[in-house]
């Protein structure tokens, strides 16, 4: 790491460094130089360390703290600095930030680089007598997930550094800054099934035994299984058929096996284990086998203190008044819902993980007051951890 970068002036110019990195899943090195190189003159602690082999790893990872008084709150930020591969057909190229007219363009703009950005900018007028503040940052959440978030959680559990409060800076934000956070998320479940046969000659169906129709019975009980009606926060658990494999090459051969693959978005009512439980019963039934994985389970942050300030501080710089949200896929929320109340809440996510991605320059600036806000309100309210 440099020992001379300067810290960046304004929100705008950092976020235009961090994007300036290559950090296609999963981010290593020069991402997270940038990012410790603004942190450690803020008077943070900068650890790094990297977890995992492959497939899964290794991934790059980071935690700050700066610490406040014996027995002060600790508020943590998390966010991630990988992205996704940038792709084809982008109007300049996505590693070099370019600001056009009132957006900054760039891979990472919104997801997350700039939410980032905006928590670095955030804490420098935050004295450290006020609390304690901590950066939990992964280079690896857009990927298998595997070495990221979940190391970075050992750490602090090793070290005793367990916040009070996370805030996620994932872009939850829809039409407009301020009008979307998340209070919650599904889980997730993907189940691989599998039906066996004996391979034959179609026209000695006698001498096979074939697995297609056994599949496709699995199938059709599990599309029309209705799960649930939702609840007062989430909507409906829904059961997604996303593949169906038979790889045979040959119009007159019964095949020997046949596969599908199901993925399953639960709410509250649900455990991932439950409904591969259930699946698995159901794929048993006609003849076949399931094998869960299990990517997440559902969680809710009950609204509450915690949720209330973040509403004002939200009111106070943008006039709205944000829904309180457990749609959308899953986040790194999952994780560190095990740790402390979490809450998400980021810039606006219509460009996210798409060609010429952007944020506008006014909403990094609107973020980080946000982002303040919230800090003083967490440390003058001790009620808040909920």
């Amino acid at each position: 790491m440099s020992q001379t970068a300067p810290v960046a002036a304004s929100v705008t110019d950092l976020a235009e460094a961090l994007i300036a990195c290559p950090s296609v899943t999963p981010a290593m090195g020069m991402v997270f130089d940038c990012l410790e190189e603004q942190l450690a003159p803020l008077g943070f602690e900068v650890v790094r360390f990297v977890a995992g082999e492959a497939p899964d790893g290794p991934v790059e990872n980071l935690f700050a703290i700066r610490r406040g008084p014996e027995g002060s709150r600790h508020f943590a930020f998390a966010g991630h600095l990988d992205v996704v591969p940038p792709g084809e057909g982008w109007t300049t190229a996505p590693f070099l930030p370019e600001r056009r007219g009132e957006l900054l363009y760039g891979r990472g703009a919104v997801d997350m680089k700039g939410s980032i950005a905006a928590m670095v900018a955030a804490v420098r007028d935050i004295p450290a007598a006020a609390g304690t503040i901590s950066f939990v940052i992964t280079g690896d959440e857009e990927g298998p997930a595997r070495y990221g978030t979940l190391a970075l959680m050992d750490l602090m559990r090793e070290r005793g550094e367990i916040p009070d409060l996370c805030l996620v800076g994932e872009p939850t934000s829809v039409h407009r800054l301020g009008d979307t956070m998340k209070i919650g998320r599904r889980g997730s479940v993907n189940i691989f099934l599998d039906v066996e046969g004996v391979q034959g000659h179609v026209a000695y169906p006698h001498l096979a035994d074939n697995p297609v129709p056994k599949l496709v019975a699995m199938l059709a009980e599990l599309d029309a299984l209705v799960l649930d009606e939702g609840t007062d926060w989430f909507q409906a658990s829904n059961l997604e058929i996303t593949d169906i494999t038979v790889g045979n090459p040959a119009h007159n051969v019964i095949p020997a096996q046949a596969s599908a693959r199901i993925s399953i978005r639960f709410n509250d009512l649900h455990t991932g284990a439950e409904l591969g439980a259930r699946v698995t019963a159901i794929a048993e039934k006609h003849g076949g086998t399931a094998r869960p994985v299990i990517s997440g389970e559902a969680f809710l942050t009950e609204p509450g203190a915690f949720s209330a300030l973040l509403v004002e501080a939200i009111r106070a710089e943008t006039g709205v008044d944000p829904e309180l949200s457990t749609s959308g896929g899953t986040s790194d929320a999952r994780f560190l819902k095990n740790l402390c109340p979490v809450i998400e809440f980021g810039l606006c996510n219509a460009t996210m993980h798409k060609r010429d991605e952007a944020v506008a320059i006014a909403d990094l600036d609107a973020l980080t007051r946000i982002y303040g806000r919230v800090i003083e309100a967490v440390f003058k309210s001790p009620g808040a951890n909920s």
